[in-house]
């Protein structure tokens, strides 16, 4: 889930000009419409619900990080979690399609990129771009710490002083049966 960068919402909207602000509220709104037309009008099926939804216990975590003095109804809660799944499966079903145009199978960054300019939430790409550069940078460091060298806890001086020692005692053993070339 996208999150935007600014502290509070009033200093972002300030930001953008009232036709922007619109369209942003307008696109939520018919979000959350679409969503609720969909409740209302088909029985729930317990398990197809279950299976394509966020955890809860992951969309409580992320209401309360975002919002830590607000008290969010049940209610709400759940109308957060069903407008964030039908987002996820709007933007995912167009980089699905974008995906099937270029001829490839499988989804990357770049399709899903496309899919929000496409489906006008182009205002999402610059906070996408940099979530993706935030997950490249702790995957490339994840890559680096896992050498078995760094896991050791061990200083490289300490580690090059052991190196030492050990060649130190190698060539001290007897060579009996080897012959030097």
């Amino acid at each position: 889930m996208l999150v935007s960068r600014c502290p509070n919402s009033s200093s972002c909207a300030g930001n953008r000009t009232p036709l922007a602000t619109l369209r942003r509220n307008t696109r939520l709104l018919w979000f959350v419409e679409a969503r609720l037309q969909v409740a209302m009008s088909v029985p729930p099926d317990p398990v197809q619900d279950d299976e394509l939804t966020i955890p809860r216990a992951s969309m409580n975590k992320m209401i309360k990080e975002l919002l830590p003095n607000v008290r969010v109804a049940n209610e709400a809660r759940e109308l957060i979690l069903n407008c964030c799944t039908e987002f996820i499966h709007l933007v995912s079903s167009e980089a699905n399609e974008i995906c099937n145009q270029q001829q490839k199978k499988t989804i990357n960054a770049e399709h899903i990129l496309a899919s929000l300019d496409k489906l006008g939430f182009g205002d999402y790409r610059a906070d996408a771009e940099a979530v993706l550069k935030d997950c490249k940078a702790m995957a490339a460091k994840k890559r680096r710490k896992s050498t078995r060298l760094e896991n050791l806890g061990i200083p490289e001086e300490e580690l090059l002083r052991q190196q030492q020692e050990l060649f130190a005692k190698v060539t001290q053993l007897p060579t009996a049966g080897y012959k030097d070339s």
